[in-house]
């Protein structure tokens, strides 16, 4: 009679890792978001490209003064969208929530977009130098802290492993799944 006995395999020098499978039938959400993606990031690239005429449009066609009928209507609309994104945010930071950048991101947006629209629409003078002084001591230095909030909200969640193209490489190059 005749024993047979395996040998053990040697140590797999990579570390085991778990990898849940999917059916291969339909593409998985990785694909299906890729694909989205990128006609949406050429959408975002074209509108973005479409601006530069227009902007020119508008600074050769737009009168240099102007007079507005509901000029306090829109700055007061301004100032409430800014509270309202750091009453948000400031609401969300208290309960731990990470969906806190979402806010951040909105309000220090708004604080550089007012910042900017105060300096540029003071009239010279006293005024002018008023609005310097608030965009450089409270908005600015806000916006750049709700800016460094919402950017570390936004943490990497680990390595992402595109199955289907793994799976494609191991049957082009004959290897196992696990090594």
């Amino acid at each position: 009679m005749v024993a047979v006995v395996a040998r053990p395999r040697p140590p797999s020098p990579r570390p085991a890792v778990a990898v849940r499978r999917r059916p291969r039938s339909a593409p998985g959400p990785v694909a299906r978001r890729t694909a989205g993606g990128r006609r949406l990031g050429w959408a975002f690239i074209g509108g973005a490209a479409a601006l530069v005429p227009w902007m020119w449009m508008l600074a050769a066609t737009m009168p240099p003064t102007t007079t507005v009928s509901n000029w306090s209507t829109a700055w007061l609309g301004l100032d409430a969208m800014e509270a309202a994104a750091l009453l948000g945010t400031g609401v969300l930071l208290l309960r731990r929530d990470p969906r806190h950048g979402l806010g951040a991101a909105a309000a220090g947006t708004l604080l550089a977009v007012d910042a900017w629209f105060d300096v540029m629409t003071a009239p010279p003078g006293g005024e002018r130098a008023m609005a310097i002084a608030l965009a450089a001591g409270v908005e600015l230095p806000l916006a750049a802290l709700c800016a460094t909030l919402a950017a570390r909200a936004f943490r990497p969640r680990g390595p992402v492993v595109d199955h289907e193209m793994k799976d494609r490489w191991q049957r082009l190059v004959g290897s196992t799944p696990d090594g």
